[in-house]
This record gives structure tokens, sequence and C-alpha cells, in this order.
């Protein structure tokens, strides 16, 4: 009998050439191709959404890299989604490029997605798997992400295999496909199955029996249709079940009254990343950079992994040199020899590259893992692969702005005076307004300037669902976008949700949506009687000025509301901030912070009829730090911030100090009011390094707090002094120990600060100067210019 006839069962004539394999696999993906060649069918049936059969051709396509995915998605919810990831080394793949190459017609089997989605819905909340588990060779369907067994499991056990993935090394991938019979490793794996399958039936899925109905119907009409020239790739475990006898009438029973729901289907990228268990998808293999390695390299494989390992460890400034790679091949073979394996695995090649590259770290090592056993591989669609309006109007801004997307994150420096990158900041920040997190801000290295932004970007292969769920907003980025902001702006639940919309439309330059949002975020200020929201909502709305000057927006009328904003705010603030408890005036201390930080960006804008801004609010400020009914970490607060802006002398603060600190006052009062005054990461320690007075009456006081009172504000006072840098705590302490006028530096005649003289040092102030021009470049320049650099800098 032939292997054909073996793997068929009854002779050539008598049923399909059935190849069950293990998805994402690099040796079963070998032995399809070979069994293709030697089976040479009429018509190749693939495990798969039949709704995907109009985008096969695609797969021939030269813009087609894999790995990429099936992407269905329901028509009315397309946050509904499941994939089918095919890689490079996906037996399916390789299926589909071998019956192209051959001009032979190619079809998928499995339930189509109509029904996966809504069987997903009608089940206990879920959302249909994106993949399966890979133990039982599947790639998408119902409910299989629920698998009570893992059949490599079994099998690998039952070899005396602790590690399924070793056994699945040694018996396929280290086998040489074509070797001898093509379809030998497909008979002992479907009778292994079908062992497995005697004893555990559906493995505990009923929703594989009815995929497999399915399969077995498509199986009979394509028999019917090409006679014996049928061949079907599809995962291992379903091999038994559509070798079995049933009738037609039993397999249309089990598919009858499925729910439906309208579906569309296109391929998007996928990554090495998301075929990994790692990654939270379970599609499994935990190594795809290892099986795609495998199954690229033409020979040598070990050699040239080890030799790809090197080249990355070097570009990492790591020291690694060809005799390092001679030294890792020899112990990768010698470990394989040694634990009785054909060849080496991945195993023995990581702990040869522990021992010998990385020095026997797993620092390095990590690396290795994440860059190469994973990897960062994107794969790419051509253009003319279906995707709604949006995805498409995506792509055309991506290549414009020659903004790629890339599977590995990486960070992009945007400065918003250049007209390209200026054009990437409004792309990126209405993708986030669409709910599309292809990057996220982040802090910058360098200046921190409005004109300069930070983002850092990684494409996920989710981010395709979430255009196509976004694409019920418009057919463009921009429209989109803009209807988004529109309907958020109306649902908003509170006031500060309007001021941050308004702050991300400005961002994205929204002029369409920005007058509506500034009408609701009008109408919800004059409504708000809340200080607390009206204190939140002012710094995103001041921001949002700022966002529009480096953009050129008119902020004309954000401008009057924020004044407007401000004035009810400092109207409203010192009743609001009686009689506190705890909790409550601490939040009201940070309402207060972002309010000193929102008026110093406004400027000395007009108040409504009452004067500049910032005069009106230090009128406010001076009233909460005289009012006893105010908490003393809000009063401390407010002397703090006018002492900062040179509203309020050093001689006046150490007096509102002494008069807390006297002995009148409840400690728990005193350390509330320290707190505010010296705490909450605002530089009060370095306040109290350079004032012995402030720091004296702090001493002084502390050491005056009765013993029962003591341990009540401890936890409050080691709350204050731990947030300072430890150099700044232990010059405190250093200081104290000393004791008042034993520091090491003096105190100038006339001047109220120890450590500053009464007037400018034009010496010292000389001697920075060659530094300033080498930063600012000004080397060239004359004696005179240099001059004028110490009225600047002075």
């Amino acid at each position: 009998m032939t292997g054909v006839e073996r793997v068929v069962g009854q002779g050539a004539a008598a049923g399909p050439v059935l190849l069950g394999v293990r998805h994402h696999g690099p040796g079963s993906a070998r032995a399809v191709r070979a069994a293709l060649e030697e089976a040479r069918p009429r018509v190749v049936l693939i495990e798969g959404p039949p709704e995907a059969d109009p985008l096969i051709p695609l797969a021939a396509d030269r813009e087609m890299r894999p790995p990429v995915a099936l992407l269905a998605h329901a028509v009315d919810e397309p946050g509904r989604s499941a994939f089918w990831p095919l890689a490079g080394f996906s037996p399916e793949w390789v299926a589909l490029r071998w019956a192209l190459e051959h001009d032979v017609p190619a079809r998928f089997i499995d339930l189509p997605a109509t029904h996966t989605l809504a069987w997903g819905r009608q089940g206990e909340g879920e959302v249909p798997p994106d993949t399966e588990a890979a133990a039982d060779g599947d790639t998408g369907g119902p409910g299989s992400a629920d698998l009570r067994i893992d059949p490599l499991g079994v099998l690998a056990g039952t070899a005396g295999y602790d590690d399924p993935e070793r056994w699945w090394e040694d018996v396929v991938e280290h086998r040489g496909a074509g070797e001898g019979d093509a379809l030998a490793s497909f008979t002992a794996l479907e009778e292994a199955m079908g062992a497995l399958r005697e004893t555990y039936g559906s493995g505990g899925h009923d929703r594989d029996l009815v995929r497999e109905a399915y399969m077995r119907l498509q199986v009979r009409a394509a028999q019917r249709e090409f006679e014996d020239g049928v061949a079907v790739v599809c995962g291992a475990w379903h091999v038994p079940a559509l070798r079995q006898k049933t009738t037609v009438a039993a397999d249309k029973a089990l598919l009858k009254g499925l729910p439906k729901v309208r579906t569309d289907m296109t391929w998007v990228p996928w990554t090495h990343r998301r075929l990994s268990r790692t990654s939270g998808y379970g599609a499994g293999i935990d190594s795809p950079g290892w099986y795609g390695h495998l199954f690229g390299a033409p020979d040598r494989p070990v050699e040239r992994w080890l030799t790809k390992v090197a080249g990355l460890l070097r570009a990492e400034d790591r020291i690694v040199s060809s005799a390092h790679v001679i030294e890792a091949v020899r112990l990768a073979e010698t470990l394989a020899a040694m634990r009785g394996r054909p060849l080496p695995g991945l195993s023995e090649t990581t702990d040869a590259v522990r021992a010998v590259m990385c020095e026997g770290s797993d620092v390095p090592l990590a690396l290795v893992r994440d860059r190469l056993v994973v990897g960062d591989v994107l794969g790419e669609v051509p253009p003319s692969a279906p995707a709604v309006p949006l995805q498409r109007d995506l792509t055309r801004l991506q290549r414009r702005l020659r903004l790629k997307p890339e599977a590995l994150e990486r960070e992009v420096e945007l400065d918003l005076r250049k007209e390209n990158d200026a054009a990437r900041s409004r792309l990126l920040h209405r993708l986030r307004l669409l709910g599309i997190a292809w990057g996220e801000p982040a802090t910058s290295r360098g200046s921190t300037g409005t004109f300069r932004e930070t983002w850092r970007l990684r494409w996920e292969p989710e981010l395709s669902v979430r255009v196509a769920e976004a694409g019920v907003w418009g057919t463009t980025v921009l429209s989109a976008a803009t209807a988004k902001a529109e309907a958020d702006a109306v649902t908003a639940e509170g006031l500060a949700d309007v001021t941050g919309l308004a702050e991300r439309c400005l961002l994205a330059e929204l002029p369409d949506a920005l007058p509506i949002v500034m009408r609701v975020l009008a109408d919800r200020a004059a409504l708000d009687t809340d200080v607390g929201h009206l204190a939140q909502a002012l710094p995103a709305l001041v921001r949002s000025l700022r966002y529009g000057d480096v953009r050129g927006t008119d902020t004309g009328a954000l401008a009057e509301v924020a004044a407007g904003l401000a004035e009810r705010v400092f109207v409203g603030l010192p009743p609001a901030c009686a009689a506190l408890d705890a909790d409550a005036a601490e939040e009201m201390r940070g309402h207060v912070d972002a309010v000193h930080g929102a008026v110093g960006l406004l400027g000395d804008a007009p108040a409504a009829g009452h004067g500049p801004l910032r005069g009106r609010w230090q009128s406010v400020l001076r009233v909460l730090s005289g009012r006893d009914t105010v908490p003393g970490v809000i009063r401390g607060r407010a002397v703090r911030l006018l002492l900062d802006d040179g509203e309020l002398a050093q001689d006046e603060a150490a007096l509102l100090m002494g008069l807390v600190l006297s002995p009148g006052t409840p400690p728990a009062d005193a350390a509330a009011w320290i707190e505010g005054f010296v705490g909450g990461g605002s530089g009060g320690g370095m306040l109290l390094v350079h004032d012995e007075r402030l720091l004296g009456l702090v001493d002084t006081w502390l050491t005056g707090v009765p013993a029962e009172a003591f341990t009540d504000v401890l936890p409050l006072l080691r709350r204050t002094f731990s947030a300072y840098e430890p150099g700044v705590r232990r010059t405190l302490g250093e200081l104290v120990r000393r004791g008042p006028g034993a520091r090491g530096g003096e105190t100038a005649p006339g001047s109220g600060i120890p450590g500053f003289a009464a007037d400018l040092d034009t010496v010292r102030a000389d001697a920075v100067l060659p530094v300033l021009r080498l930063l600012l470049g000004l080397d060239d320049m004359d004696e005179n210019t240099g001059n004028n650099l110490v009225g600047v800098t002075g």
C-alpha cells in the first residue's frame, strides 16, 4: 500500500488525503509541502473560515508578507471579532502558497465566521477566541480556548517527555521532510490522535463536533466535484473525526439552528509576538522566532542561529567573537548528545548561549529571548486587501507622513514647529481620541516646551479591530475624530471631562468639533457650583491655551471661559476650604496647587471686572493663609505659594510660622501647617536648608511637642520629610545636630538669607560666561556682547 493510500485509508480513490498538522509548526509545514508534491491533489481544502475564500488570491501578492491574520468582525458590532493567524512557517500558509503556485483551487472549510461570532455572543458573554491552543493543532474556532486536554502533552508524557515542545522537536522538527515516505508522519500522527479521540472524545468541547460536521460536509462536496483529487490540511486533532463515517443527515442536524451575524473579513498584519503564548494569545508556540528560523534556514540551523545571537549581542555592545560562536555550537551539540536528542534544540542552544556568550547571566539572555526567540516581526498586507474606509485613510496618512507601523516599540521626538512633525502629532492625537492607542505620550528627555512632544509607538494587531470599530464615526481620521469628540462632549459626565476633551480637541486640531465642545463647556461651567470641579477643570483649559498658541489655533473663546472659570474659583474657594476633614483638606490642597499653576500660565489676563488674575489670586491666597477655619495644610500651602511668588517677605513668613507653631496651637494642626508649607515635593526641604530661622522654628516646636501628642503628629511629619531627597534629609540632620549658627557657611552682612550676599557678585558671575558662550554656541561673540550676558543672567 502506498503512502497516499495509507493516509487516505482504503486506497487512493476511497477518500481525501488528510494531512493532520500542528498549526504554526515548521515541521508540519515542510511535511505538508512534501506531501502535496507527492499527492498532486486537484483541490486543497484548509481549515479556516469559508468567508475568506475570495481573499485567497491575495496570498500570492508580492506585498503580502507573513505573519498575517484573517480578521472577521461583525458588521454591526466591529468589536466582536476573531483572528486566524498565519506565519510563514504555518502549514495552512504553505498549503495556500502551494495551491496558488500550481493553479490548484484552495478553499477554507471550517465553520463560517458568521456562526462563530454569533456563537460567542450567545455564550456566557465571551468573545470568540482569535486563536486556539496549538496543542490540538487548531487555528481558530469557537470554544477551543477552553480545551480540557493538551493532546501534545499527553503524547509527550506517554513517550517519557516532561516537555511537549521538546517532544515535538525530537519527533517532528528534527525529522527531515521528504526523507523516505512524505506521508509517514501524517499516518503516525493520525493513529496517535485516533487513540486520543477514542479516550477523550471531543476533549470536553462539544462545539468541535459542530465544526467537524461542517468540515465533513465540505469535504463531501469537494469529492463530488473533484472525485479522488482532494487534499485536506487541518489540525491533527480533527483528522479522526473527518475520517469517521457519518450520514449527511446527521451532520446537517448538528448545524441546524446555528445563530448568525453579518460579518466582514480581511487580511491584517500580525506579529511573531502575538503567535507566542507569552503575549496572552494562545496561538500555541512559545518560540515563533526560533520556529521561523528552523523553517527558513537552508542548512546548519544551529550554526546560523548562534550567529544571529552573536550579532544581536554585538549590537548591544557585548564582546562576542567568532570563537564564542564556535564554542557555543560545540557545547550545544554536546548537550544534545548527553540528553539523547537527535539534534540540538532550543533548550540546548539557550544553555550554550547562557554559558558561552552571556557568562552565565540571564540578563542578556532575556534580550535574546525577546528579540530572537519570540521576535518583533510585523507582517504586511497589500493595499488591495479589503478594508474599511477609515483604515484606507489611515494607511494613506501613514505613508504621507512617513510614520510606518512597527511591532517593535520606539520613541519618536516631534518638533511642532516643523510641518510634518505637527501633522504627525495631529494624527496621533486624533487616533487616541478614537481609542486607537498606536502611540502614547511620553516624557521628553530634552526640552519640555510646548513645541516638542515625545511619543512611544507600537503597532499591535488588535488595533485593526479598533480601527474597524471607529469606522462608525466617519470615513476619514479627521471626520471620525470630529464626530467622536462632539458625541463625547454631549455625553461627558463631569466638567473636568469636558475641559479635558477641549484640550484633546486642540491637540488634535479639530476646528469643527471645538465650538460644540466649548458650548457644552460653557453650559456645564455655568451650572456647576462645586469649587472642586471648577478647580479640576481650570488647569486643562489653561494647558489648552498654551497648546493653541504653539499650533496657531484661535483660542479667544477658550480664554474667556478660562478667565470666567478662574473668577468663580476665586470667589468660591475660601468658603469651600472651611471645616474640612483631613482627607478633604488634602484633596483641596491639590486643587489649590493646580489653580496656582494655571493662574501662573494665564499671566495677567483680566478677571471679570476685578483687575489682573494674578493679583486676584494672590488676594485669595492671603485670605486662605490667615483664616483660622481653613485647615492647616491649606494655610501652610497658601503661605508657601505667596513666599515663592515674592508676595510675602521672609520675615513675614517666619512670623506666620512662629504664630502657628506657638504652644497654643494643637500639635496636629501645627503638623498639618508644616506639611502644607514644606511638604508635597515643592522644594520645602531646600527652603529649610537655606533659611535657618524657619528650620529653627520647626526644630523648637518639634522638641516642645508633648509626649502624649508626639505619636499623633509623627506619621504626618515622617510623610513630609520622607518626600525629600536623601541629600536634603542628610543636610537637615547635620544642621540640627550642629545647632543654630554653627553651619559651615557664612551669612553676608545685610543679607536676610544665609549663603546669599545682598548684592550681585560680578566677579563670580563673570566666571560662568565662558561656559554660557560654549552652551549657546556663541564662541565668536565679542566682549561687549559677553558683558551683556551679565545683565541677562544677573
